[in-house]
């Protein structure tokens, strides 16, 4: 009973079993410490027999693969395995959400046109791009959004990458038609509302383009702002021959209907947080803004590390296998003294005696025929 409530205790801590009441069957494995497969022989005195320590080893170790084999047989049929665990660690990362235009211009190559060859569209370059960002950063919590018509929420802040790198490869799908950036970047500060842990926080946005941004909509963003201190990049992947975001147009074009992204540009800049945007022309320069942005965001974090559920059942078995096996063998090998042979154990018969009479008379072959 010891030996049940011990082990009970040990897989409380971590461990558990499907079937907790065949552990009743656990005191079953002190039997090869009583009793034997073999065969026992008597001696007539103990002094007759030699000081052995390899057989005493090897005696001693048999009782014990008895013993474990029962034991790993009663926990593999109880279904012993390991807990899902939450383990607290410490590295270098960021909680980050990527924000992804899903416009159809996105669709189109650096040159604005429909990609050829060996050309890649810009979602495509996003695509492989920050799949490799993802991958570069293990300890990172990641969420998706995307925008286009209206924001699309796909997945909130989770530290499962082969989620975020599904979510990642679905951007490069066909893209509809317009762009609200105001409303994705809205829906990407709410992901950090209900976020407590002590980490940097990133939105990062990746768009050819932006559009009108409305007032209300502002204001939304200049509280959340307030509210959620974020850092803030746009990975603005220009168009070869498109105004770029530091272009400063003639006083009568500088309005943000003729020119949307150099007044998101100015818009984001007077949020209040650290802003900074990269503007990349080909599938290179979108590297390396990616590479300085991954080389920005790299302070200390504290994150949680889910440890699935292991299933310990096999181990178990194999291992009550291995010792059946052994004992197998040694029975086997057991040596079996043979009783000696019948004609050396029984006496040779004695001669026949002469007949008092004297010795018989010789038979006349003769006649015996």
């Amino acid at each position: 009973m010891t030996a049940v409530f011990a082990v009970w205790e040990g897989l409380s801590r971590g461990w558990g079993v499907d079937h907790p009441l065949l552990l009743w069957l656990l005191p079953l494995a002190l039997l090869p410490l009583v009793a034997t497969a073999f065969r026992r022989r008597g001696i007539p005195s103990a002094t007759l027999v030699p000081d052995d320590p390899l057989s005493r080893a090897m005696a001693a170790g048999l009782r014990a693969a008895g013993t474990f084999a029962i034991l790993a047989l009663v926990l593999g049929i109880a279904g012993l395995h390991r807990r899902e665990q939450s383990v607290q660690r410490e590295g270098n990362g960021a909680h980050l959400v990527l924000l992804l235009d899903r416009s159809s211009s996105m669709d189109n190559s650096f040159a604005d046109r429909a990609p050829t060859g060996d050309q890649e569209s810009k979602s495509a370059a996003a695509k492989r791009l920050l799949a490799e960002f993802v991958a570069r950063r293990p300890h990172d919590r990641i969420a998706v959004a995307a925008f286009s018509t209206s924001p699309m929420p796909v997945l909130p802040l989770t530290d499962h990458h082969e989620v975020v790198q599904a979510a990642i490869d679905a951007i490069d799908r066909p893209g509809l038609a317009f762009t609200d950036v105001g409303r994705g970047l809205a829906l990407a500060f709410s992901y950090f509302a209900d976020d407590t842990a002590e980490a940097s926080r990133a939105v990062l946005l990746v768009s050819d383009g932006a559009a009108l941004i409305d007032r209300r909509v502002q204001d939304a963003l200049r509280d959340a702002a307030a509210r959620t201190p974020v850092h803030l990049y746009w990975l603005f992947l220009r168009s070869r021959g498109a105004r770029g975001i530091y272009d400063v147009p003639a006083s009568g074009d500088d309005t943000a209907q003729a020119n949307p992204e150099r007044h998101l540009h100015l818009f984001l800049q007077s949020l209040g947080v650290p802003y900074r945007a990269f503007e990349a022309t080909s599938p290179q320069a979108v590297a390396e803004a990616i590479t300085e942005i991954d080389r920005q965001e790299t302070q200390p974090i504290r994150y949680i590390e889910r440890i699935p559920r292991r299933d310990l059942a096999h181990p178990a078995f194999l291992i009550a296998g291995l010792a059946v096996v052994l004992l197998l063998a040694a029975k086997l090998a057991e040596r079996r003294l043979r009783p000696a042979a019948a004609s050396s154990a029984t006496p040779a018969a004695n001669p026949a005696k002469p007949s008092p009479a004297g010795p018989a008379p010789a038979t006349d072959p003769r006649r015996a025929a």
